[in-house]
């Protein structure tokens, strides 16, 4: 994964740069997946994690990947070699584990397409460098330390860059975006579960515009 990045070749980019925020998806039904996609994208967050949480989400990411061509569609909560072939197969373009063991962790890089393995310590972040690997999801980001400890690690770490995900609102995303070490955060108050509901996307654009707004 190399540091320059465009919406359109996420395979030569890094999933850190294409936007300050990665809407962290839940979909219970894979027919929300295209218009939610939409008014995300429309809102300036192209990058989209949908979470392999709920029986819908291979579902969703084929739909998203086939039918919104503006959308970086990534798998979340990837946690095996198996998630990993069916996530890539369905047109996953970017993968996101909570964690990382070192059969995952092949068969991430063997994939073909960017990612970002979890860590929470600083010896996890010291073995993926070792492995080679630069950019990482801190996880779970406020119970972990939030701001201050990616702030500690940035001194003797710098080379280590991170989306930080889980707590993280719009709010406090901008003290995480500060940091030298986090290229972007991972958040899903941009898809609230009552404007999925009730199918409310302009109420998603909004939101989404908001968060894209933070590049700023």
């Amino acid at each position: 994964m190399t540091s320059s990045a465009t919406p359109t070749a996420p395979s030569d980019a890094s999933v850190l740069d294409l936007a300050p925020v990665v809407p962290v998806v839940v979909l219970h039904d894979a027919a929300d997946a295209v218009p939610l996609a939409r008014a995300l994208v429309a809102g300036g967050l192209p990058a989209i994690e949908v979470t392999l949480r709920t029986p819908a989400a291979l579902d969703s990411i084929r739909a998203m990947a086939a039918e919104v061509p503006g959308a970086v569609v990534g798998a979340g909560t990837v946690i095996s070699p198996e998630h990993v072939r069916d996530t890539v197969a369905a047109g996953a373009r970017f993968l996101v584990s909570p964690g990382w063991t070192d059969a995952l962790l092949e068969a991430m890089k063997a994939s073909g397409v960017p990612f970002l393995p979890g860590v929470s310590t600083t010896s996890e972040v010291v073995a993926l460098l070792e492995r080679g690997v630069r950019e990482m999801k801190f996880f779970p980001a406020e119970a972990a330390g939030g701001t201050a400890y990616l702030k500690a690690l940035s001194a003797p770490l710098p080379q280590a860059r991170f989306c930080p995900t889980g707590g993280i609102s719009l709010a406090s995303a901008p003290s995480y975006l500060a940091l030298p070490n986090v290229g972007c955060v991972g958040g899903s108050w941009m898809v609230p579960g009552d404007a999925v509901a009730a199918k409310d996307w302009d109420r998603v654009a909004r939101l989404a515009a908001e968060a894209a707004a933070l590049a700023g």
